[in-house]
């Protein structure tokens, strides 16, 4: 899954509140990352934060989807799903309004291949991405690309398991956690790109991430 990715950092000065030196500065780390989706089944996440346009919820993160698309999330048993309205271009249904933060994902069935535009801020400081026991749709809550623990801080123990989706195929490709090692490699995790987490018992994926640097 290729994706692009532009990050923009905007400075946003204030100045004499009583003096010349008396000045306010307030950075954020803004942008957006386009999503390529093949035709079919896509399995997806939330690379930036939506909070301050809208919210991360499904009906305002998928907005630019074509007509016809649809949205599914997963809730730990079964599938939510919303639908992107052939006539109005309305995203409606049981997931529409449900929240996807950034390190969570989806599947999203498009007819064609298309893109996916996500805008928002980039996740930034100590971050925690809760892991249930079982089965859930994960990905790393930075924008960033690597292999899922040595780069991405992935928290990997004995009996953990990810599935990786194959769009073209269908199928996943599964990589295990055995004697402190991944079999038969360690998974590697794209920017905009989720997938599906086993655990026996719930942790937290962590990371601790300046954009500065």
């Amino acid at each position: 899954m290729r994706t692009k990715t532009l990050l923009l950092t905007a400075a946003l000065c204030a100045a004499g509140i009583a003096t010349s030196k008396a000045q306010v500065y307030s950075v954020n780390a803004v942008g957006y990352v386009n999503t390529p989706l093949a035709a079919g089944y896509n399995l997806i996440s939330n690379p930036l934060d939506n909070k301050a346009t809208g919210g991360n919820v499904v009906k305002n993160l998928f907005a630019s989807l074509p007509a016809g698309s649809q949205v599914f999330v997963f809730n730990g048993t079964k599938y939510d799903s919303a639908d992107v309205d052939v006539f109005s271009g309305e995203i409606t249904g049981a997931a529409a309004n449900l929240e996807v933060k950034p390190g969570n994902g989806v599947f999203v069935r498009v007819d064609a291949a298309s893109t996916v535009t996500f805008v928002g801020e980039v996740p930034s400081g100590q971050l925690s991405n809760p892991i249930p026991t079982g089965f859930s749709i994960k990905a790393s809550q930075v924008p960033q690309a690597g292999k899922a623990s040595t780069d991405l801080g992935f928290p990997a123990a004995d009996g953990d398991q990810i599935y990786i989706f194959n769009t073209a195929t269908g199928k996943y490709t599964t990589y295990s956690v055995v004697f402190g090692a991944w079999d038969p490699s360690e998974p590697t995790i794209d920017v905009g790109q989720a997938v599906f987490v086993r655990t026996d018992a719930g942790k937290n994926w962590t990371r601790n991430f300046d954009i500065s640097k």
